[in-house]
């Protein structure tokens, strides 16, 4: 019964959004004699109505885009028949809702309309002359609105009957619950090249180039950009920006309080009914009957609950001598607080502050100069976006303006220098050679501007011109296939169920009842996935960047089906995947209703829509 109210209550909640937005976008700019697009069953599909989706999924569309999408590329994105297609399917819904029969009462429109604060007037109370001019300016009327409202209110039966039909799988929940909290007990342990007797022969040149043969994508180099880049940050200039010492002063004192505090504590509430029963619990705690966090527990609270923030001795009033003489950890009282009779507990003590001017003025010189800086920066954006305009190129940037040259061979690991800004390496990964170099922002407040001179596609690099990664790399691999070779040899040994872990001299961990969510720090991620592939008693080896992990199973335990826990994740999940069914089925029943609707569009008039758009 809670499942189908919160889904008939999820419902309500998109129409409620659909009745506001109704009325919230006026179709301006529409003119004529056209009044619907078309006709789905004896329903006329209005002018108004199609003119607001398109509008819509073109907002959409330009959010996801980062920047206002013009018709054309809209047309190109097929987002108007996109927007057709559901105010079609709407309409579908209206008219299977009339064949039916469905229909709500005046009753329900009127609390549609009331409830609307776009028609209240200054008292607050809703007046039917702004109710006419709101409505009026939207490009609609009164009739109109609540033919909507109505025609909203009867698809809201439609889709809550759908909605409200499917009862939620508890079977599946338990399905998954049971899945997700089956246990494994295993004991594992890491076996590394220091664990390892290894002696490894040099490697001749055909180990070499058998290595380097079988491992091209270790040493083909990386695409490879170089760049020629002019730029500009306050860093560069900010050591040049004169700063006056009232400045600084007029800061310090503008920003006192960071200097100058008071010595403070952090504390924790807890605030009693009376004096007696706070005077109790301080008893009960003293005599180590039950502690401070105890008591915020029992009241069903967090100790975030009753944190108090860090205060001076003023601000604690009454309590303040008291608390600041406590030590860490001692609760005091109790005292009167504006929630009562109150036991405070003292958390820590926060040393006084008191920072003078000539101390913080290295610190409010940089800030100033650092603020002038990109001031100065911001107010050359316009000169340097009217040079580029012009043609300039970023030698003439750097020799009329205060930018500076750069180049770099950059890759997709390069974050150095410039490199190190998220803009920068945006426009150096996307840029073509040929592009016009664009300023751009850094987020720092400097600036840049980049050109592409050449793109080094990935190569294979020649054996010889890389000797010492290749013999690195070939060492790398013979130790490890070394280290997986002794560890398949102990595991051969705990198989036999003679030998222990410790016995082996392996450093040995017992995880106890790890689901498949759980996490094992040190492990690659397909360690807990192969473990529960495992059978009890089973013993494996699992590579792990160049070392091993061998592992034992040692129990299966089931889901605890009595825990609370559990049951909660069964009706999750079956909530979850009810809301999922009854939503597919919803879609089916909708198409179906749209294929055995007479649907006419009327392309003239959409012609006239989109010309709104051009």
């Amino acid at each position: 019964m809670a499942n189908g109210k919160t889904k008939n209550f999820f419902v309500w909640i998109i129409l409620g959004l659909l009745f506001v937005g109704l009325m919230g976008f006026g179709a301006t700019g529409l003119s004529g004699n056209i009044s619907s697009v078309g006709n789905v069953g004896e329903k006329p599909l209005s002018v108004q109505r199609y003119y607001q989706e398109l509008q819509t999924q073109i907002s959409i569309a330009s959010a996801q885009e980062g920047r206002a999408l013009s018709f054309p590329e809209a047309e190109a994105a097929s987002i108007p028949a996109r927007a057709l297609q559901i105010v079609v399917a709407e309409r579908s819904l209206d008219s299977e809702a009339a064949m039916l029969g469905l229909s709500v009462g005046d009753d329900v429109v009127g609390q549609q309309v009331l409830a609307n604060p776009s028609f209240r007037g200054v008292d607050g109370a809703f007046d039917r002359s702004v109710y006419r001019e709101a409505l009026s300016r939207s490009g609609t009327n009164v009739r109109e609105y609540e033919t909507d409202l109505r025609e909203g209110a009867a698809r809201a039966l439609l889709q809550g009957a759908v909605f409200t039909g499917v009862s939620d799988p508890v079977a599946f929940g338990n399905v998954v619950a049971k899945y997700n909290r089956e246990g494994r007990t295993f004991t594992w342990a890491e076996l590394d090249a220091a664990n390892v007797e290894i002696a490894l022969p040099d490697p001749t040149d055909a180990d070499l180039q058998a290595h380097y043969d079988t491992n091209p994508e270790l040493y083909t180099s990386l695409e490879t950009r170089v760049l020629r880049y002019a730029w500009l940050t306050p860093d560069m200039i900010q050591d040049d920006m004169p700063i006056d010492e009232s400045e600084l002063r007029a800061e310090y004192d503008a920003r006192i309080d960071e200097f100058v505090q008071a010595e403070r504590r952090l504390i924790e509430r807890l605030a009693f009914s009376s004096d007696e029963a706070a005077q109790e619990a301080l008893d009960a705690i003293n005599a180590g009957e039950t502690t401070f966090p105890d008591l915020v527990a029992e009241r069903g609270l967090s100790l975030s609950d009753v944190d108090g923030g860090d205060v001076t001795e003023a601000e604690m009033g009454e309590a303040g001598p008291a608390v600041f003489a406590s030590d860490t950890g001692d609760v005091s009282g109790p005292f009167p607080s504006d929630l009562g009779p109150t036991l405070f507990r003292m958390n820590a003590v926060l040393a006084a502050r008191n920072t003078t001017f000539e101390e913080a003025m290295p610190d409010l010189r940089e800030d100033q100069s650092a603020a002038r800086a990109r001031r100065v920066i911001q107010d050359q954006i316009d000169p340097i976006t009217n040079l580029m305009a012009g043609g300039a190129t970023l030698d003439d940037l750097v020799e009329q303006t205060d930018m500076v040259l750069g180049e770099l061979d950059f890759t997709s690991v390069t974050t150095d220098g410039i490199a190190a800004y998220a803009a920068f390496r945006d426009v150096a990964e996307t840029q073509n050679i040929g592009d016009y170099p664009e300023l751009t922002d850094l987020d720092d407040g400097g600036l840049f501007a980049l050109e592409v001179v050449d793109i080094r596609v990935p190569a294979l690099i020649p054996l010889e011109d890389i000797r010492e990664d290749v013999v690195d790399g070939w060492i790398a691999q013979e130790t490890a296939a070394a280290v997986i070779a002794q560890a398949e040899e102990k595991q051969a040994q705990l198989s036999s169920a003679v030998q222990d872990f410790a016995f082996l001299d392996l450093d040995s961990v017992q995880e106890t009842n790890i689901t498949r969510r759980g996490f094992i720090n040190g492990a690659p991620s397909t360690f807990l996935p192969e473990i529960f592939e495992m059978e009890v008693g089973e013993v494996r080896v699992v590579p792990n960047e160049g070392n091993a992990i061998i592992v034992r199973l040692d129990a299966i335990t089931a889901a605890d089906e009595s825990d609370e826990a559990y049951s909660a994740e069964v009706a999750s999940v079956a909530e979850t995947v009810g809301e999922g069914i009854a939503q597919d089925i919803y879609e089916l029943y909708s198409r179906t209703v749209q294929l055995r609707t007479d649907v006419q569009i009327n392309e003239q008039a959409l012609n006239a829509v989109h010309a709104n758009f051009r």
